[in-house]
């Protein structure tokens, strides 16, 4: 698709924003399950003799550093063509200016509850909620990378958005008020990274039976919060995109340094005769 049709494209999305959300979401609850079924038949049901744990550990980690390497990527490709009068400068406008024209009230009302779930304030308390039961529980390596996750990704893209200074777009309807610039979008990759960590704990902490809905609860949560963000016009798309790329790099370096740690860990302990 050339970049000129971009804009065109952004304002046809605009004026079916809510049928495009719905479809989105999901394709990638479907897309989740999937993938969250494949590693449950690869890997939590494999047999002992498998693979060993190095290789596995190996394996994680190529795999997380894969999707490192394709969030970064997207952040980067963003990045680059920010500017003003670029196709995709271009296309956020027209994305935002549809979405005022075609968006209902109501539908804006029901996204200004949601864009909440990613406030820092909202985040900060469920940081300290989850640090204090992982605590309880002894899974204190655990409850520090939680805490190094949500802690870290608050001084990154504070960070991220003094380097780019891109101005927000204008937001008059009086449900929301965003300050600061605006790249990338802090509750996004707030979202990502807090519901992200806490799928993943869950994924360590709770039976087999709770992990496909904290995963897809997760993903449900982290691209409500994210797109809430564009209906309510305090973000533009790229932005949004971006705090997705940014917040999932970020989890991932926390996922894969609490994990690998953890493995490593137990590979170095001393076994017991069987």
């Amino acid at each position: 698709m050339k970049p000129e049709t971009w804009p065109a494209l952004a304002d046809a999305v605009g004026a079916h924003a809510l049928v495009v959300f719905g479809g989105l979401l999901c394709a990638l609850l479907l897309l989740m399950a999937g993938i969250a079924w494949a590693w449950h038949q690869q890997v939590l049901r494999r047999t002992p003799d498998a693979l060993a744990p190095p290789a596995l550990l190996l394996l994680n980690i190529a795999a997380g550093f894969a999707i490192l390497l394709a969030a970064a990527a997207v952040f980067a490709e963003i990045a680059e063509q920010l500017g003003t009068g670029g196709a995709m400068a271009l296309a956020d406008a027209a994305l935002t200016a549809s979405i005022r024209v075609h968006v209902a009230a109501g539908t804006l009302q029901v996204f200004a509850v949601l864009t909440h779930l990613g406030d820092p304030l909202v985040l900060t308390l469920l940081g300290m909620a989850v640090a204090a039961w992982l605590w309880r529980r002894g899974q204190r390596s655990l409850a520090l990378g939680w805490v190094l996750a949500l802690g870290g990704n608050a001084l990154l893209n504070p960070m991220l958005k003094r380097i780019f200074e891109r101005v927000r777009p204008v937001h008059d309807h009086g449900l929301v008020a965003a300050l600061g610039w605006s790249f990338p979008s802090g509750h996004t990759s707030g979202a990502t990274v807090a519901y992200g960590m806490l799928a993943y704990v869950m994924l360590r902490s709770l039976p087999p039976v709770w992990h496909l809905p904290a995963v897809l609860s997760a993903t449900a949560l982290v691209f409500a919060v994210g797109c809430s963000r564009v209906f309510l016009q305090v973000h533009f798309a790229s932005d949004v995109v971006a705090g997705f790329a940014s917040g999932t790099a970020w989890l991932m370096v926390c996922v894969l340094g609490v994990g690998s740690s953890q493995r490593w860990r137990l590979m170095r302990s001393p076994r017991l005769p069987g």
